[in-house]
């Protein structure tokens, strides 16, 4: 088959590629810095011309709310468009676990008008809802370590690998639309905190760690980020992880 890939110059979007490309498919890569944008719909006509499926793995970090959710609708609205024009058959968004329990969240509202307005799309769609990747904890610390002091909220989440998240994707592309697909997650529940203490040590890291709600939505407590009913397990593990160097 012929798939484009959206963000493909991301983590997951590479990995996609790569899953896709070692089953034999074709892959477009669509990015702006391959000459794609999708800011404003330039070059995507040409990008998607014989392409049968479209899997959707742009992402921005979250700043103001409003901004995040017109940067994401007008991407989305883009690609939507294009493909319509272009006759793709097939449009795979990758969204987020917990976002319609949570609503102080920038980048959740970003994803949630995403998912609306696939929905409500005029192609064939199927959304794929991931929990937190692996290296989640780490990138918490990163966002809130001052002088070798980093705040993390004890949250609870079932982590998943970004390559197990990238092979889901590249099946799901070749099949035929789903709608909601199932939850993905990984094999085990694990505590926020002691994720990022485990990364830190793996990665020969020394940080004091501060766990605490100040700066983060309490609306993330408890259960709210953990995969529902009938999930999909992949089958790489946190632990896997960070035997292979927490990378």
């Amino acid at each position: 088959m012929r798939i484009a890939v959206a963000g493909a110059t991301g983590r997951i979007g590479a990995l996609t590629v790569a899953a896709l490309e070692r089953q034999g498919h074709d892959v477009v890569r669509i990015s702006r810095s391959l000459g794609v944008d999708l800011t404003t719909g330039d070059g995507l006509d040409e990008a998607l011309a014989g392409v049968e499926s479209v899997v959707d793995t742009t992402n921005v970090a979250a700043g103001d709310r409003s901004e995040t959710v017109a940067y994401l609708g007008g991407l989305t609205r883009n690609l939507l468009a294009a493909e319509q024009r272009t006759g793709v058959r097939h449009h795979v968004l990758l969204s987020i676990v917990g976002i319609h329990r949570v609503d102080d969240n920038a980048h959740y509202a970003g994803k949630r008008e995403q998912e609306r307005l696939v929905e409500g799309g005029p192609v064939p769609w199927t959304i794929v809802p991931a929990t937190q990747f692996h290296d989640f904890a780490a990138m918490v610390t990163g966002w809130t370590e001052r002088g070798g002091v980093a705040t993390v909220a004890p949250l609870l989440v079932q982590p998943i690998a970004p390559r197990d998240v990238a092979d889901i994707l590249a099946e799901v592309a070749v099949g035929e639309p789903q709608g909601h697909h199932a939850d993905i997650a990984g094999p085990a529940t694990e505590d926020l905190v002691d994720m990022a203490r485990r990364t830190n040590e793996a990665r020969g890291r020394r940080v004091r760690l501060v766990p605490t709600w100040s700066g983060s939505s309490t609306s993330m407590s408890g259960n709210v980020l953990l995969p529902g009913d009938g999930a999909r397990i992949a089958p790489t593990s946190f632990d896997d992880w960070l035997a292979a160097g927490a990378r």
